[in-house]
């Protein structure tokens, strides 16, 4: 039943339409052609942190040798929220404080999702409508499955206010509304 709804929850999400500058949609199905989760290499169940109603799912779609980051999002306050992947893939602790600081294995600067300067996990901002609802699709060149830099096994988290790109180490983006770990498919 829950691999059915994986299944059924990626199909919709994978339809979704984007607020990103990069309106490339994730593979849908044609006729006759593959399934459209048959790209998907990682995914994300995130899960409300620090008393929120934040839910959602992230999917890391294999797309032309380069990963898009595909993220379906409800529960936020309107506006932007930042949005990382963190060093641990733990969100025990009731605020996510569990999963570290951002990863950042190469010691970068924090910065926005195309600076030159920025940690591997620096997503930007999801930005949610006035119902709460979210969408985010970005491609990356730089995110590794593999090796002691590989993101799987850590953890994604969505912030209470919108990261401003430039405060280190963080963002300046709040408090953990949302935390999820990173699993290989």
């Amino acid at each position: 039943m829950i691999g059915i709804m994986c299944i059924g929850l990626a199909l919709i999400c994978c339809s979704c339409q984007t607020k990103d500058a990069d309106h490339h949609h994730p593979p849908t199905a044609q006729a006759g052609k593959q399934d459209p989760t048959a790209n998907v290499v990682a995914t994300v169940w995130l899960s409300a942190a620090s008393g929120s109603n934040v839910r959602g799912l992230v999917n890391f779609i294999r797309e032309n040798g380069k990963i898009r980051v595909y993220a379906s999002v409800s529960g936020l306050t309107p506006g932007k929220h930042g949005f990382h992947i963190h060093e641990k893939g733990d969100c025990s602790a009731p605020d996510a404080s569990s999963a570290g600081g951002h990863f950042n294995p190469t010691g970068m600067h924090h910065g926005g999702p195309d600076d030159m300067q920025r940690h591997v996990g620096d997503f930007g901002n999801l930005e949610a409508d006035a119902s709460g609802n979210a969408r985010y699709s970005k491609v990356f060149s730089n995110l590794p499955l593999e090796g002691d830099s590989s993101i799987i096994g850590r953890a994604v988290i969505i912030h209470a206010q919108p990261d401003d790109m430039k405060t280190q180490p963080t963002g300046n983006a709040g408090g953990r509304v949302a935390c999820g770990v990173i699993e290989k498919k």
